[in-house]
């Protein structure tokens, strides 16, 4: 059982060098790549956030369109169809 703990107070090599690397990367600073996928990311997102609530925005104060209005003729065949005689007939 004694074995077991033989090691317990030494690093492996393997993490000894991943704490070298971290050091490195710590010192370098962020990576200009991410750096420019985070502004792009962000950029698109207050995009699509702003179209949102422009969205609910116009939907709220822009009033509906105004449908075509709808001939003489149309009305007239309508009425028909529903068995309501066109006034002057």
């Amino acid at each position: 059982m004694d074995d077991e703990f033989e090691f317990a107070d030494k690093v492996p090599p393997a993490f000894d060098r991943m704490e070298n690397v971290i050091k490195d990367a710590q010192a370098k600073g962020f990576n200009p790549g991410l750096i420019v996928l985070l502004v792009v990311v962000g950029i698109l997102l207050i995009f699509l956030v702003g179209n949102y609530v422009l969205y609910l925005y116009a939907q709220k104060t822009i009033p509906p369109r105004k449908k075509k209005p709808v001939s003489k003729k149309k009305m007239k065949r309508e009425r028909l169809k529903q068995g309501v005689s066109a006034p002057g007939e």
